[in-house]
Order: structure tokens, then C-alpha cells, then sequence
């Protein structure tokens, strides 16, 4: 099987160290969908062991770990190990593990849309039409809207209701203004579907265009992601930040992002969100050279 391939031992002991190290607090909103380099900046800080936690197991489950002991964790590490190595060669290659995060990612998604399913689909015909979500959603706001008068969530509701509604009508590929599985785990996932891609685009330029004229500025970029407070000076990596609009962001120089230019920051072409966390998780692994004795024994 091709690419690098590294041992039980090696893969348990990097992984259970990301279940039992806690992560401190980050101040950085991160909005990339898949950059290599904000990845590489995550797994500088320790909160790249939750990363690779959630990365590896899927968000429910990584709460699971949270609350094993260290040898519960390496009991129930060992048999996902297993299903991991599809060879049974007794090794994990690179992309094994490629394969084997992307269907985490595609089962927490798909397993999302279960859980909610029911609290959308109100008749019961199996499709979630616009006007049961519109209800499940706003229906207290748009039934009571003089209650919120005077409160921040007024605004809130006005902005979200037309911007659910665009994005679902572009969900809805037949038009029938009614959902069904994959239609409504489009809606619910816009950025797991390329006939999505536009929206996360627009919806991301709609977030941070704070003056509304249809582009981000450097300003904009930074306030996305970081907040000042009391006037003091900028951490050091918002200052790179300013760079990297400059160098890498602003393609054209003309000092403001535009929809394409978004498109590119957020979604970088060329780049495999999947198979960069597997090729992490292999150098960590071959950085650590520990042994982890019970997963190669449990197997």
C-alpha cells in the first residue's frame, strides 16, 4: 500500500497523548476551511491535541475519550487501530488513515442530520419542506416579532431568516422547496458539497464585509479574527496575519478581498484537508518514537 506506514505502537502512543493533554484556550477565531497553513499553526499550540482528537474519532466520540481512563482509552484505541489497517499487515499507512478520517468526518456529518431530523420534519413525509423549517426555526419570532423590539435578536432574526432561505433554495436541487436526506444534509453542511461552494463563499464575505461594500479589507480580515481590547498592542501573530493578507490574501493588491479571492483563502485549491491531518498524525507519531506496549498486545 503506498505512502509511509507506521507501527500500532506508534499511532497509540501519539494518539493517546491527544486524549490526555488538555488544550489551552486560543484567542484566534479560525474561518479557513481547509489551509495548510492554518493547520500547521494549530498543531504549533496544544490545541492541536483536540484537533487531532476530533480529527481521528469524530466530535461525539472524542467526548466519549474525555471521559475514559488512560487505560479505557488505549482498550478502545486498539480496536479502532484495527478497523484502521485495512491490510492487516500490522501497520497504518498514510493512506489508510487518509481514508479513515474522511469517513469520521462524513459519518458526523450524516449522523447530524439524524438527530435533528425529527424536530424539522413536521408532518412526518420524510422531506422538510421550507416552511417546516422557517417554523421549527422562527416560528416564535415571526409569531411574537414585538417582543424583540428592542432586543439584539431582532436584528439577528432579520439577517438569518432571508440568508436560510437563499441557502436552502440552493440545497433544493429540484426546486420542490422541500428537503430530503441529502438536500437538507447539504443545507445543514454547505461546505462537505461543491454545488454548495458559492454560499460558503458569499455567507463568509456577508460575516466580516462590516461596512457592506461588497469586499473584505485588511481591517475587516483581522476583526473576523481577533478582538482588541483595552488598546494594547497586537499579539505577534495578528501582525503575520497583516502579512499574509497583504502577501497571499489581496491577489490582485487592491487592498480588499473580493468573492474569488475569498474563495481561495477558505477553500485552497490543491490542498486535502484529510490527508494533511494523516500525514501530521504520521509525524507525530515518528517524532515520538515511544512504544505504547498494550495496543500492539490487544491486537
Amino acid at each position: 500500500m503506498a505512502g509511509f506506514s507506521f507501527s500500532f505502537s506508534l499511532v497509540c502512543a501519539a494518539l493517546l497523548g491527544a486524549f490526555l493533554v488538555s488544550a489551552k484556550p486560543m484567542l484566534r477565531k479560525e474561518r479557513v476551511l481547509r489551509d495548510p497553513e492554518l493547520s500547521r499553526q494549530a498543531h504549533e499550540d496544544n490545541k492541536s491535541y483536540q484537533y487531532d482528537h476530533e480529527a481521528f474519532l469524530g466530535k461525539d466520540e472524542a467526548k466519549t475519550f474525555d471521559q475514559l481512563t488512560p487505560e479505557e482509552s488505549r482498550d478502545r484505541l486498539s480496536k479502532i487501530v484495527d478497523r484502521i489497517d485495512g491490510d492487516a499487515d500490522g501497520y497504518i499507512t498514510t493512506d489508510e488513515l487518509n481514508a479513515w478520517i474522511k469517513r469520521v468526518q462524513k459519518r458526523y456529518v450524516y449522523e447530524n442530520v439524524v438527530k435533528v431530523w425529527t424536530d424539522y420534519d413536521l408532518n412526518k413525509d420524510n422531506k422538510i419542506s421550507w416552511d417546516e423549517y422557517k417554523q421549527a426555526t422562527y416560528g416564535y419570532y415571526l409569531a411574537n416579532p414585538e417582543e424583540f423590539e428592542d432586543a439584539t435578536d431582532k436584528f439577528s432574526f432579520k439577517k438569518m431568516l432571508p440568508r436560510d432561505e437563499r441557502r436552502f433554495k440552493a440545497a433544493d436541487l429540484n426546486g420542490d422547496l422541500a428537503a430530503d436526506r441529502e438536500e437538507f444534509t447539504s443545507f445543514l453542511h454547505p461546505e462537505e458539497f461543491e454545488h454548495m461552494k458559492n454560499i460558503v463563499v458569499l455567507e463568509t464575505l456577508e460575516d466580516i464585509d462590516n461596512n457592506g461594500d461588497g469586499h473584505v479589507d485588511e481591517d475587516e480580515y483581522i476583526a473576523d479574527m481577533f478582538a482588541h481590547e483595552d488598546g494594547g498592542p497586537e499579539p505577534d501573530w495578528v501582525r503575520t496575519e497583516r502579512e499574509q493578507f497583504s502577501d497571499f490574501r489581496d491577489l490582485n493588491k487592491d487592498g480588499k478581498m473580493d468573492l474569488d479571492e475569498i474563495r481561495q483563502w477558505i477553500m485552497p485549491q490543491d490542498y486535502d484537508h484529510a490527508q494533511a491531518e494523516a500525514r501530521h498524525l504520521v509525524y507525530e507519531s515518528d517524532q515520538d518514537k515511544v512504544r505504547c506496549f498494550s495496543c500492539r498486545n490487544k491486537l
